[in-house]
């Protein structure tokens, strides 16, 4: 089975549909179900009932995921959280940075 992957220039790496930054964190995410898999296994949860959670948690993961690639798209993300830190006014005491030559 082969999967193609779109790398042409200047266009954001896709693979089936999840663009750019997505895919790592797809990754990141399944990287950590599988740690948290391990501790519960290790802790002595019952292998259906650890199968269960990450499976349920797994599934949420691949939903969101897609969803916030599909909504924001390559760097539509980051902007939104960029615009969250921006000020809605600027507030000045004085205006001796306006007067000042340089």
């Amino acid at each position: 089975m082969s999967y193609r992957i779109n790398k042409s220039i200047n266009s954001p790496i896709e693979f089936k549909g999840l663009k750019a930054q997505y895919i790592g964190y797809l990754g990141g995410g399944l990287v950590a179900l599988l740690v948290m898999f391990a501790v519960l296994y290790l802790i002595g949860l019952a292998i259906y009932l650890c199968l269960l959670i990450i499976g349920g948690l797994g599934s949420a993961l691949f939903y969101k995921v897609f969803k916030l690639s599909h909504r924001y798209g390559e760097h539509g993300l980051m902007k939104y959280q960029a615009k969250r830190y921006l000020p809605t006014y600027l507030k000045f005491k004085t205006r001796r940075l306006f007067h000042e030559k340089r």
